[in-house]
């Protein structure tokens, strides 16, 4: 009987647009206003993106639109998880507390929040989305990334 592996690069999807957007709003108000300039309907999805090995957890806030067949993301980047250090002296242990910020894709650690639109194969005018975002008050910057040099593709899998 012959073996079959699965490997991520199966499941890789290139029919998507990656933006990255540098805010220091929170991650409601953000939706709020890309809701507001994009006429959107992003919403808080029930469930974060969580992972186990680092006990992360990113919100991300959802839209799918069945009539332009067209699913959008908004990600939270990064994430502040609380870890402790328990250390035994000679006489007591002590607990040292430290917070440790954990990001989506590593190597985009200065992004704030990633906006992943799936086209299913249609048409995204990238560059008038990102003008719309750019003309959001407190966003200073936003710009796609390029989907294929990312390291850590398979952290962009929803279902």
């Amino acid at each position: 009987m012959a073996i079959h592996k699965l490997l991520v690069d199966d499941f890789e999807d290139l029919n998507y647009s990656l933006l990255a957007v540098h805010c220091e709003m929170d991650d409601y108000r953000l939706a709020y206003f890309l809701n507001q300039s994009l006429e959107t309907r992003l919403a808080r999805t029930r469930e974060d993106l969580d992972f186990v090995t680092s006990l992360a957890s990113f919100s991300v806030f959802e839209w799918i639109n069945p009539q332009l067949q067209t699913n959008w993301h908004l990600i939270k980047n990064s994430c502040l998880v609380e870890e402790v250090a328990i250390s035994q002296g000679l006489f007591s242990e002590t607990n040292q507390k430290s917070w440790v910020s954990h990001s989506l894709l590593p190597e985009y650690q200065s992004v704030d929040y990633l906006l992943k639109i799936n086209n299913g194969g249609g048409f995204i005018n990238e560059k008038q989305i990102l003008n719309k975002i750019q003309k959001i008050t407190n966003v200073s910057t936003a710009y796609s990334l390029d989907i294929s040099q990312l390291k850590s593709k398979e952290h962009l899998i929803f279902n």
